[in-house]
C-alpha cells in the first residue's frame, strides 16, 4: 500500500514499512539547553547593566562613572552567570548520572522485575499489555539502559543536562547584551545619557525577545513583549532609586 510522506516540498509517494525512506521531520527540541541559557544571558546582560547604567546616570554621576560601573557590572554579571549557571546544571547532571547508576545496579540484580516495569509504563501510555511486553523485551535487548532512562527516569540525549555547554552560553550570551549599552552609554550625548540608553535596550530586548521566540518556534509578538516589558519594569525601578539616593546625597 502507497502512503503520501508530508514534506516541505511536493508531496512523495513511499511504501508503509519501507524503513529505508524515513520521513525525516525537524524540531527545535534539541535547542533547548544552549536557547535558554543564552537567552537568559543576553537578557540578563542588557537588562542589569542598562539599570546599573540608568542608576548611576540618575544619580548624577560623570560619564566615566558610569562607565566605570557598566564595566564593573559586566564582569561581574558575565562570572556569576557563568558561576550560576554551572552549579544549577552541575546539579541536574549528578542527580541524572546517580540515577543512571542507581538503574543500572537494578538491572544488574534483578532484570525480570525491571521488564515488567518497563512493559508497565508502556501499558499506562495505551499499549496492550501483551504488546507492552514484548515492546519491553525487545527494547531492553537493544539497549536496557537506555529504555529506562527514556521512558523512566525521562533522560534523553537531547534534554540531558549539560554544565559547561550552558555555563559558557550564559557567559558569553551576558557580556554581548551587556556590551550593548555600554556602547550606546559612550556614545550618547550627556544631555541624552538616560534617554539613549533606555530607548536603545528597549529595542534590543525587543528584538532579543523575538529572535528567541523564532528560534524556538513560539509567536514572535509575544516574545518580544514579554521580554521589553520586563526590562522596561527593571530599568524604571533603578533609575527611580538611582535618583532618590542622587538627590538624598545631593
Amino acid at each position: 500500500m502507497l502512503a503520501q510522506t508530508p514534506s516541505s516540498g511536493a508531496p512523495r509517494m513511499t511504501r508503509r514499512g519501507d524503513m529505508s525512506r524515513i520521513h525525516r521531520e525537524f524540531h527545535r527540541s534539541d535547542r533547548i539547553g544552549w536557547l535558554r541559557a543564552s537567552v537568559l544571558g543576553a537578557n540578563d546582560g542588557i537588562v542589569s547593566t542598562a539599570s546599573l547604567v540608568l542608576g548611576v546616570a540618575a544619580a548624577h554621576a560623570s560619564r566615566s562613572g558610569v562607565l566605570v560601573a557598566g564595566v564593573a557590572g559586566l564582569v561581574a554579571g558575565a562570572m556569576s552567570m557563568a558561576a550560576g549557571e554551572y552549579v544549577s546544571v552541575r546539579s541536574q547532571a549528578d542527580t541524572e548520572t546517580a540515577d543512571l547508576a542507581r538503574e543500572r545496579g537494578e538491572l544488574a540484580s534483578d532484570v525480570a522485575n525491571e521488564e515488567r516495569e518497563l512493559a508497565s509504563i508502556y501499558v499506562k501510555r495505551g499499549l496492550d499489555p501483551a504488546l507492552a511486553e514484548q515492546v519491553a523485551v525487545q527494547l531492553m535487548a537493544h539497549d536496557a539502559l537506555g529504555a529506562h532512562a527514556r521512558d523512566e527516569l525521562g533522560i534523553s540525549e537531547v534534554l540531558s543536562a549539560r554544565p559547561v555547554q550552558a555555563a559558557l552560553a550564559s557567559a558569553a550570551s551576558f557580556t554581548a547584551g551587556a556590551a550593548l549599552p555600554l556602547i550606546v552609554a559612550t556614545l550618547a550625548p550627556a544631555s541624552l545619557l538616560g534617554a539613549v540608553v533606555a530607548g536603545s535596550s528597549l529595542v534590543f530586548l525587543a528584538g532579543l525577545g523575538a529572535l528567541a521566540a523564532r528560534t524556538g518556534g513560539a509567536p514572535v509578538i509575544a516574545g518580544a513583549w514579554r521580554v521589553t516589558f520586563w526590562g522596561a519594569l527593571a530599568m524604571a525601578l533603578t533609575a527611580g532609586v538611582g535618583a532618590l539616593f542622587g538627590t538624598a546625597v545631593g
